[in-house]
């Protein structure tokens, strides 16, 4: 787009347009809907549990008719869609329970269908919560096999697709995970069924107290060989490419405000739906300052959604989902 020409003060007074909220509300570029929204809902065995995770204030691990009651109140305040994460009963080395069709993620689908029918179901495609080593995929003589990881993720996404997930969200970096979920859906029948793929996820020093949350940290190592180096932006544009070639419909960079710069390439070069992940250590250090006095969480929760919003993201994943949509946001 062509640079608009301005006049010179004294003609041109920007101030003007600046001196009452209804004139700033009036002339406002960006603006942060609760539509664009995602809330992240972790989900673990039993009932009637509701377990706070101690990183993330105001944010519990749910069983699955706690995160379906959960999901009405959602949807009740115009949150559009959830991203759900499964904590299992029992894990192995090979994450049996992500690919069970009766296993945490598939019988939370069918108890938040039924409690609230409009809701826009998301489901995290790994395997990190499901392994007893916590990495997303089969390791091997001490490092994830890539190739061996890829038919476990195309039978855990067919597994959600069954039983009625509306996207599935593969966020484990495997190279060509895109393409065996894509093969894998469209051959039992999910051909219309999108994928939002975590296309540049960094290994990112944010990610702790989610790794709380879903009882996902890795028992030896880190996961530094298949996430993203936070130095790589051309390379994040290549990983986006490649998700695309394979047929992911959505993209995804995460963190995102440490990576605003990547959005808004994502977005310019490619022209995609672009998803961002405000992850849990961008909300654990709004929660933590503002409980010192240090910030106004209102003020500054409107002012990280809409700077994520004017980098180019159209869809934002974030923990403030429900807190933006009953109106703590609206500044």
């Amino acid at each position: 787009m062509r640079e608009a020409r301005v006049s010179r003060f004294p003609a041109y007074r920007p101030r003007r347009l600046r001196r009452s909220d209804a004139l700033r509300r009036l002339v406002r570029e960006t603006r942060v809907a609760a539509e664009q929204l995602v809330q992240p809902l972790f989900v673990v065995p039993g009932s009637g549990i509701e377990r706070p995770v101690g990183s993330m204030p105001g944010v519990a691990q749910l069983s699955v008719d706690r995160a379906a009651e959960e999901c009405r109140r959602l949807a009740d305040v115009g949150v559009p869609a959830v991203l759900l994460f499964g904590l299992p009963a029992s894990k192995d080395a090979r994450g049996s329970g992500a690919t069970d069709p009766h296993g945490i993620i598939p019988r939370a689908l069918e108890a938040i269908r039924r409690a609230a029918p409009g809701l826009l179901l998301v489901t995290d495609v790994c395997l990190c919560e499901y392994t007893d080593h916590g990495h997303c995929g089969i390791v091997r003589d001490g490092d994830v096999d890539n190739d061996a990881t890829l038919p476990l993720l195309a039978e855990e996404a067919l597994a959600h697709a069954r039983a009625g997930a509306d996207i599935v969200a593969p966020s484990d970096m495997m190279d060509g995970r895109v393409g065996a979920l894509r093969r894998a859906l469209d051959a039992a029948g999910f051909a219309h069924l999108p994928i939002m793929a975590y296309a540049a996820k960094f290994a990112s020093a944010f990610y702790g107290p989610f790794r709380d949350a879903a009882d996902s940290a890795p028992q030896f190592g880190d996961r530094r060989s298949y996430q993203m180096d936070p130095a790589n932006g051309d390379e994040a544009l290549r990983e986006v490419a490649l998700d695309i070639d394979e047929g992911a419909d959505i993209v995804m960079v995460k963190p995102a405000l440490p990576c605003l710069d990547l959005v808004r390439r994502v977005k310019d070069r490619f022209g995609y739906p672009v998803a961002a992940y405000q992850v849990s250590g961008e909300y654990a250090m709004v929660k933590a300052a503002v409980a010192r006095g240090w910030l106004d969480e209102g003020r500054v929760v409107a002012e990280t959604l809409t700077a994520i919003r004017r980098a180019g993201a159209d869809i934002i994943i974030t923990y403030f989902a429900k807190d933006v949509a009953r109106g703590l946001g609206g500044g």
